[in-house]
Parts: C-alpha cells; structure tokens; sequence
C-alpha cells in the first residue's frame, strides 16, 4: 500500500527529507535485489548500504573506499559566482532575417575542478571552462541563439547501463542534447532527448525568450544518460529580465546572487563518484544521493554578504534530494518568485522544501545580524556560510509589498481532463525495475495531445513512495490542489475516491510553475494553457534516475484545426 497522508506545509517538508535520508531502506527495488546506494549525509559519509533481502542472493558491488566529507574544514573556500556570458556576435534571427539577434556559443568540455580546498582537482564536464556553466542573461522578447558544442571526451566519467532504454549498447557513451528548462520555445530548439549530439558535433539552438522575467536553466537531456550528463556538471543559469521586474527596485547587481545546489559524493581521490546496483546486468538504482552539497561548484562555501537586502536565485541542480532549507539562527526570509516568475506578494518563511529543477527566488534580509555567521542547512546538513559585515551600508532597494499580477486560469476554461498515474513496474524478471507515466514506456504511441492554445487540467495519481518532480516542457502551468484518495479502488474499478480535504496550493506555490511535487498518495492537480508552438515535446519526473529509466514521455501539441 503506497504511503498515504494529508498535505500540510509543514508535515510534508519533514516527510521527505525524512524520506531523503531513509530511502535506501524502503525503497521496493532494493529490497528485491542487493543494492549500493550512497546514504543521505546525515547517516555519515562512507555508509554503503546493501540491501540484502533478495531471494535471488545477487552479489553486491565493492564501491571504492569514499571521502569523508565529515573530515573537511568548513566554510574555507569563497562562494564562486558564475561570470555572466558574453555573447560571440550577432547572426539572422531565425523569425525575421532582416533582423538580427545575439548569438552565443557554448562549449561542453572536460575540465578538473577545485571544489575544495582540501581536496585533490576533481574531474568534472562542464561549458566554456566552467562547471556549472555560465549565466547567460537576456531580456525577455529578445531572442538568442545558442550553439551547444559537444568538446567532451569520447568516454564517459561513469558506467553505463545499457540496459536502460536509451543507453544501448550500440550507442556513443557520449551524447548530450541541451534543454533549456522553463523556455517557451518552438520542438526543434528544446532539446529533445533524441535530438543528442556526440563529441565533434553541435546544435544551434533558437530561443525566443517571449515570457515574463525568470530564472531558467539549462542542462542536459540526453536519452537514458541525462543523470548521469547532469551528475558531470552539464548545467547552468540562463536569466530573464525584464521592465516590470526592475522597476520593483529589488537587490540586484551584486546583491543577487544565483545559488546552485546539488549533491555528491567523492571517491579518496576527489573524484565524483556515482553509484551502481549489486546486480551486473542493471547497474541503474533508483536514485542517487551524494554525502555533501555544493553551492556553484564548492563544497561547504562562505559568502560575505552586507548588512542589508539581498537577493538569491535558488537553483536544485540535484539529481533526486529534495533540500529542505533553513538559516541555522532561525531567521524570516521572502520567498518572491517561483520557477517562472515572480508571486503575486513575498511569501514570509523560515523553512523552504525545494525539489529536483525547481528554482525559488528568495530576499534575504542580513540588516539585523550585524557580525553574525549564518549557516543555510538542508537539516543537519551544513552547506554554506553567509558571513555578515559589521559596518553599517546604505540599502536603498525595496521590497515591495506586492509583486506581479498572477492571473488564475479558471478550471472553466479546460477542455479536458487527463487522469495520468505515476507508478513503479518490475519487470517480467521480478527483479528489475522502471518508473512509469499512466502504465507506459517512452516509445509506446502518444497519449497525451492537446490542440495549441487549449488548456486542459491534468490529474496526476501518485501510486508510489516517492514524491516526484513533474516537469512539462513548452508550458508554465499552476497548481490548483492536492488531495489524498485510495489507490486500490482506482486499481480495481478506475474510479477516484478521495479520502481526505481539498488542500490548496501553499502561498509560495501560487505563481507560475513548471515543475510540482505529486506527493505520494495524492491527486495533484495542474492547469495549464498550451500556448507556445505545436510540436512534440516531453513530461517527466525530474527525479533524474527515474526519467532515465523510463518515467518519461512524449506529448504533442497539435495546430488548431
């Protein structure tokens, strides 16, 4: 029986980190088959746990002998900002060729690292001699072109498993396809997993960037090997602006700062090291979480910050943790914008969950804690430092009390409702596993087709243990409500019988979204109007070892007749 309960704001958080850090012993597909996997950091960095309770007795991998990251010095190294690209000239826009629009390219490389001060040069992937990438930045209704040039190795820094679809065998190890996450753009320019380039070769990509003012980010997505791509360091902040926002006068130039955090563990040599099942014939697990996070590339960062206001675009860059952030004095911070945008007013909160691909845009208001050293924790998990001068500045941006207009799409509006499940599947040999969308596989027929400029609400029944980051390419879509049902009556008859209240999105989910957390044994409900370019493109879970393995498919947004 799945795991069921109410969602409340502050019982979920705890849940999942809850969740984060015990996993690797309720996880189903561990339990069937002897597994490696890379505890949450609170249980202590090394601890390799092999779940041994298969029938079939599988022989685990001897993982090498990992860093303790525990043994490191805190807070040595300075917070990296990423450098803002310049763009590499100008070239014909694709929409008008008596036009012209800024073109940039983009190099994907292997690099080493310096992402502490105590350990070795880490061999990471990354773009233009950076790993995470570069920001780009533009204005919103100016278009861009991007070339992403694949400049990596022709082996990869990890295994592959060939058994996952998309990763077989008679397939390069390397291959990279570029999305660029939250953009509106047309299907050939939004990196379509099996648009994949090899080493040698280039995409150029066309964003029109015709949307609000917004944090985005790109990464990689090629089929079958995204986690493993993102886990290199393929990815990287690519900002929005526009007239609107600057004109609310919030922290800006060097008082906002992009803050990118994922997870990982080190082998003793400093190297990035990511796990592999006790089953040879399927190396994939389920998810993978590292014993540390980084911040913009560095381990246990500090950050000296001003007695004043300032403004963080919040980026989880993870593979599968969910952060469950903190400031360890306690203090209020303003949540002021979501994955596309700014709400509608500062959300005050002490605590923030944020998933795989979700952004938050965040105030911080360092005034009051002259002298103080400040830790932002994910838990017990320590990942940076913001260290407050003591002399006094002046602070003359603002934070207003309201934001920007968001308008509710009324359910009304919808022309149709799509129940979609999100489930686990052993295979025909019991012992595998894969993620699936409404019972199928990446290359079964489409089902999922909605008329351009149509909205429809989707239904999305969480049957599994896990909380998934659902993510739509093309759109921007808001969450309407969450509520728990009963999964085995929907098993048996198809019919949804809900058995707890309607709960409403919480404040800092009440703008514009593309990524929402389905909690397990609920019914998330999105609206969304389908208003960009007709075209094919992708819905997944952003829990990257899932889409990986099959919880992703391809929908198709057809012209109008």
């Amino acid at each position: 029986m799945p795991f069921l309960f109410d969602y409340n704001p502050i019982l979920v958080p705890l849940l999942f980190c809850m969740k984060n850090q015990t996993r690797k012993i309720i996880r189903r597909d561990f339990l069937k088959t002897s597994a490696l996997m890379i505890a949450g950091a609170t249980t202590g960095a090394n601890a390799i746990v092999a779940a041994s309770q298969s029938t079939s007795q599988k022989p685990a991998i001897i993982a090498p002998p990992l860093l303790d990251l525990n043994s490191l010095a805190r807070f040595v190294d300075p917070l990296p900002i990423p450098n803002v690209i310049r763009p590499s000239g100008k070239r014909p826009s694709p929409e008008n060729a008596s036009q012209e629009v800024s073109y940039y390219r983009l190099s994907m490389q292997e690099m080493k690292s310096k992402v502490h001060r105590d350990i070795p040069l880490t061999r990471t992937w990354g773009f233009a001699g950076s790993s995470p990438g570069p920001t780009l930045e533009t204005d919103s209704g100016k278009g861009v072109l991007v070339e992403w040039l694949n400049e990596l190795p022709k082996q990869h820094l990890f295994p592959i498993d060939h058994t996952v679809h998309g990763a077989d065998a008679d397939k390069p190890d390397v291959r990279v396809a570029i999305h660029l996450h939250g953009a509106k753009v047309p299907p050939a320019s939004d990196g379509y997993p099996e648009d994949w380039r090899v080493p040698g070769n280039s995409a150029l990509y066309y964003y029109p960037n015709q949307q609000d003012a917004a944090a985005l980010w790109y990464h990689d997505h090629a089929l079958g090997i995204t986690r493993l791509n993102v886990y290199a360091g393929l990815f990287g902040m690519f900002m929005i602006r526009d007239a609107f926002e600057r004109a609310l006068n919030l922290p800006d130039g060097k008082h906002e700062i992009p803050l990118m955090l994922y997870d990982r563990s080190f082998d003793r040599n400093g190297q990035f090291f990511y796990p592999v099942s006790g089953d040879p014939q399927s190396p994939w697990v389920s998810e993978v979480f590292g014993d540390g996070a980084l911040v913009n590339g560095k381990l246990f960062p500090f950050l000296e910050v001003e007695p004043r206001k300032y403004r963080f675009r919040l980026l989880n860059a993870s593979n599968a943790r969910f952060f469950h952030l903190a400031l360890s004095n306690g203090m209020e911070f303003q949540q002021i914008g979501t994955d596309l945008g700014l709400l509608p007013l500062p959300v005050p909160m002490r605590a923030l969950l944020i998933a795989p691909g979700e952004r938050a845009d965040l105030v911080v208001d360092f005034s009051g804690h002259r002298g103080e050293e400040i830790v932002l924790t994910s838990d017990s998990l320590a990942i940076m430092q913001f260290r407050v001068g003591r002399a006094a500045v002046t602070d003359t941006s603002s934070l207003p009390p309201s934001l920007r207009p968001v308008s509710r799409i009324s359910e009304d509006s919808s022309v149709k409702n799509r129940i979609l499940t999100l489930g686990e599947k052993d295979q025909m040999t019991g012992l595998a596993q894969m993620m699936l969308l409404n019972n199928a596989h990446w290359d079964m027929p489409i089902t999922e087709d909605p008329k351009l400029d149509s909205v429809e609400i989707w239904s999305l029944l969480n049957f599994t243990d896990d909380s998934h980051p659902i993510h739509l390419h093309g759109v921007r879509l808001q969450i309407l409500d969450r509520r728990s049902f009963e999964p085995e009556l929907y098993y048996h008859g198809g019919k949804i019988q809900y058995i707890g209240p309607v709960q409403p999105p919480a404040p800092n989910e009440a703008g514009w979204k593309d990524t929402v957390q389905a909690h397990p044994g609920m019914v998330t409900r999105i609206i969304t109007k389908f208003d960009g370019y007709p075209g094919r493109y992708v819905w997944h879970c952003h829990i990257l070892e899932h889409e990986d393995n099959e919880m992703m498919r391809p929908y198709e947004v057809v012209s109008a007749q």
